[in-house]
Parts: structure tokens; sequence; C-alpha cells
């Protein structure tokens, strides 16, 4: 048998296929609103083991994680599979041209919650084993999955299950598919993703609303309160003034700068994909505040009325929330605490409450294990792949890298356009279906370099 073979019988199979995902698709698995997960995570089982995968779920603090394997011998090189199959909330639910749970096909995408982040992806990974299995009849490697519940919660339990379930766990590469492509449609792998830290800060002014006519002048508004306080915190450009905050950071090493430049930039076609035409950076910069620079966003701002109409109040609350990105070797905790320090300082009346954390992690570019990876995508795709030294956004990486310490590679199957989070998330199917490809092709070049002792 042949690897190219794959794509005739994925070719066969493509009705078949996206009927499983469908299934997957319409079946819901909101984390933050726990609606459907234990269903989600039965299905997913089921789906699994008519694949032929050992599967067992198993319990932990918040959702469960569905795990599973196919163990050929203990001593060959094992490669561990993450993904997750919980969604974000699909609201606002008027802005969806189709239902988000009812999965749909328009101009050559498929349309519903989940089809990109990260249903789409992770039924790629399943339906490539299957694939494999049925075309070579038995895996060339060790292969173990981890499919959790949380991650659109921050993956709040992960590092502890994977603490708990070292040994069970033991691999030698994990491998990701979530996240988007690269706006050039160029096949993408990253090497590590940013940290996160989530807050919240509130203040109050009077014990309830008061009319800004009657008691303007009298009574603090909070809301100019935390304006201020931010005026502390960051400067016109961009800079964060908070002491210590830029401690620690570890600076791109030569071939990471290298990497850096090398990646493709259209700032008119990236301008368009995210809805903001008025994009102006070069290239290196775009790369480098992307994935090797912090973040200090304000993703949410709460205080008085905002409705139709006027209502001339000085509201007696005001809170915020931010989501602080981290690159490596940033600690949420050290970050936090430092906030919190600068806030006593300037207006000690904010209460500053800890809402979660993920940190940042990195895999080496120079591991061999890397340049097995890379040259089997290359195969796949009939293209040389970029390689991006961090995602800009947030996965828990880190309990693979730290906790396990086993390298880790994200190679996104989505299309860089999928609005995942957002109305009318979607995967295109030809990304779909090359997903399907690209496992069946790692898995087969990591069997080769491992048969051939140059790996493990």
């Amino acid at each position: 048998m042949s690897i190219e073979q794959v794509y005739q019988l994925i070719l066969e199979r493509e009705e078949e296929y996206l009927n499983q995902l469908f299934t997957l698709l319409r079946q819901q698995s909101i984390s933050s609103q726990n609606i459907g997960i234990k269903e989600c995570a039965t299905l997913l089982k089921e789906m699994m083991e008519n694949i032929g995968i050992e599967t067992r779920i198993i319990a932990t603090e918040g959702h469960p994680v569905v795990y599973g394997e196919i163990i050929r011998d203990e001593n060959d090189f094992t490669l561990l599979i993450y993904g997750h199959y919980d969604v974000q909330p699909p609201d606002p639910l008027e802005d969806w041209i189709s239902p988000p749970f009812e999965p749909t096909i328009r101009d050559g995408r498929i349309f519903g919650r989940g089809a990109g982040d990260n249903k789409g992806q992770l039924m790629a990974q399943l339906l490539g084993i299957k694939t494999y299995i049925d075309l070579f009849k038995e895996m060339p490697i060790n292969i173990k999955f981890v499919f959790e519940g949380e991650e659109e919660n921050g993956s709040v339990n992960l590092a502890s299950f994977v603490e708990e379930h070292k040994e069970l766990l033991q691999a030698d590469l994990v491998f990701t598919s979530d996240g988007s492509s690269h706006n050039s449609g160029a096949p993408l792998i990253l090497l590590g993703v940013r940290g996160m830290l989530l807050i919240e800060m509130e203040t109050k002014g009077a014990e309830w609303d008061n009319h800004s006519g009657n008691t303007g002048n009298i009574v603090p508004n909070p809301a100019w309160k935390l304006i201020d306080l931010l005026h502390t915190m960051r400067d016109n450009k961009g800079n964060i003034l908070i002491e210590g905050f830029y401690d620690n950071i570890l600076k791109p090493s030569n071939v990471e700068e290298e990497l850096l430049q090398n990646l493709p930039f259209d700032p008119i076609d990236i301008g368009e994909k995210i809805g903001y035409r008025n994009l102006k950076m070069d290239g290196e910069s775009y790369y480098r505040k992307l994935t090797m620079e912090p973040t200090f966003n304000i993703c949410g701002i709460e205080s008085g009325y905002t409705g139709e109409g006027a209502k001339t109040i000085i509201p007696s609350v005001a809170k915020l929330k931010m989501d602080v990105r981290l690159v490596v070797n940033q600690d949420p905790i050290d970050i936090y605490n430092k906030i919190c320090k600068h806030v006593e300082k300037y207006d000690p009346s904010v209460k500053v409450t800890y809402l979660g954390e993920m940190k940042p992690s990195r895999t080496s570019a120079d591991l061999e294990v890397v340049s097995h990876v890379t040259d089997s995508i290359r195969k796949a795709f009939q293209q040389e792949p970029l390689i991006q030294p961090s995602l800009a956004g947030s996965l828990p990486d880190y309990v693979w890298t730290e906790i396990l310490e086993t390298p880790s590679i994200i190679f996104p199957y989505a299309n860089f356009d999928q609005r995942n989070h957002s109305p009318n998330e979607n995967i295109k199917i030809e990304n779909f279906f090359n997903g399907i490809k690209c496992i069946c092709h790692v898995i087969h070049g990591l069997g080769i370099a491992s048969r051939a002792k140059t790996l493990k």
C-alpha cells in the first residue's frame, strides 16, 4: 500500500465523512453553560470506538475528558493528539444566516458552531486515523487521544488532569489541530502559544444610580475612576506602565527571528479578512507583535445606561474585563500580582478579581521531530509549510511542554477566516478533507522515521 492511496479513499468517502462531522456538529456542547456536554462526550466516545480506538470517559472536577488509545507496542513512538469537543455560545443568534447547530454547506464551506473550533478539526484527526487503518490495516506508531470539554472555559482542569495521569499520557510528541491557518492559505506549523491572564476590575461610587443633575459634581462617577486608572497602566503608544510587566520575557532566538522574517505578509488581504482595512504595518512588526509580545486588552466594559435614547444618571458601578496575552517566560500569577500592586498604589477602591489563566509555551524549532513532521506536511500539501514560533492566541499547550515535558506541534486545519467564536463560524470543505489527508501523512512519516531509528 502507498500513502498516496489515502487521497482516493477520502474522495470515495466524502459524503460519509461529512455526515459524521455533521452528527457531531448537531450535538450542542456549550461548556460555559453546561449544555450538552455529557451527551457530546458520550457521542464522541461511540464514534471513536467505531473507528477501533479503545476509549473511555475520564471525570475531572469540571467537564469530562474523552481519552482514547491505539497501542501497537509500548516501546514504539507515541503520538498524543489533543483537541476539544466543547464550543462557544452561539449568541447573537440573529446574526447567523443558518441555525448554529444545524450544519449547512454554502459556497464550499460548512457553517455551524464548532465547524472550525474545534469539532471540524477534531473529526479530521479521527477520520484520518480511520482512513489510515482501513488502508494499511494497522498503525505504524502508538496513538493517544485527549479531547477535553473545557477549552472554551480556559481549560481550568486540564493541568490537574495531566498531572494526575502523567503515566497514562506519556508520549514522544503532542499534535494539536486548533486555531486558524495562515491568511495566505499556506500550511502553517506553530511551535508555541501565547499565555493568557483573565481579570475583572470593578469600582463603586454611590450605593445606587443617581440623577446626573441633582448630584453632578457631588457623587463620584465610577466609570471615570476606571478610565483614570487605565491611563496609569498604559501610555498612548501601547506600552504597559505596570512595574515589572516586561520582566522575564524570553527574547526570540536567531532561528525564531529568521522564521518571523520569512513569513509572507499581505496587509491588504489581512485587513480585509479581519475587518480592519486601515492595517499599516510591515511584516516583521506584524508577526513580532502577534506572537512575541504581550497584550493588555480590554475585552468588555460596562457602566450606566447604554440602551435606546438617554438616561441621565451617574452610575453606581463600573467594571471591565481584560484578557492579557503573555509570552514566554511571563507567569500569569506574577503578572496578576503586579497588576494588583499597581491598582493598590493608584486607586485602592478598585477591586481586582482573578478569573483564569493559561501559561505561554514554546517548542524548539531545532528538534528532530519537528523536522520529520515538517517533511510529512510538505508531502501532504505538496507545498513548503510556513513555520511560526508561536500562535497569537492561547491554548493549554503548556500542560504538554511543562507538565508532561513533551514537545508539542500545532497545525491548524481551519481556514484563516473561519469566524471562530463569532456567528457564521465555518470551515472550508477543502480544509476539512486536507486535514484528514494531513494526519495520515504525519502518522506515516513518524512511522518511517521511528523504524529508521531517527526518532526515539
